[in-house]
C-alpha cells in the first residue's frame, strides 16, 4: 500500500517521529492485524521512503497505525517534522 501523511512527534522520554496510517489502509491492516502481530498489536512491516527500505513495526494508536520514523532514516531523506511524506509499506507475513 501507499499512502501520504505529514511527519509528526510524540514527545515522551525518547522523542519519536511518526506519520499516521490513513483510515481505509489502517481497516485494511486490522483485518489480518491477529495473524501477524507478535504481542502488544504490533504489525511488523518492510518500509520504503525515498531510496530507504527498512523493516520495522507499526504502532497501534487510537484505532489506526502510525509509522515509526527511524533516526537514521530521516536523516537519509532528509526528512523533518512536519514534512509530508510518501509511504511504501507492506506488512511481512
Amino acid at each position: 500500500m501507499v499512502f501520504s501523511g505529514d511527519v509528526w512527534e510524540w514527545r515522551g522520554p525518547a522523542p519519536y517521529h511518526f506519520v499516521w496510517v490513513p483510515e481505509d489502509e489502517a481497516e485494511e491492516i486490522a483485518e489480518t492485524a491477529a495473524a501477524v502481530t507478535y504481542g502488544w498489536g504490533m504489525i511488523p512491516a518492510t518500509v520504503i521512503i525515498g531510496g530507504t527500505t527498512w523493516t520495522t513495526s507499526l504502532w497501534p494508536k487510537d484505532g489506526r497505525y502510525v509509522v515509526p520514523l527511524k533516526a537514521w532514516v530521516r536523516r537519509a531523506e532528509g526528512i523533518e517534522l512536519g514534512h509530508v511524506v510518501r509511504v511504501r509499506l507492506a506488512i511481512d507475513v
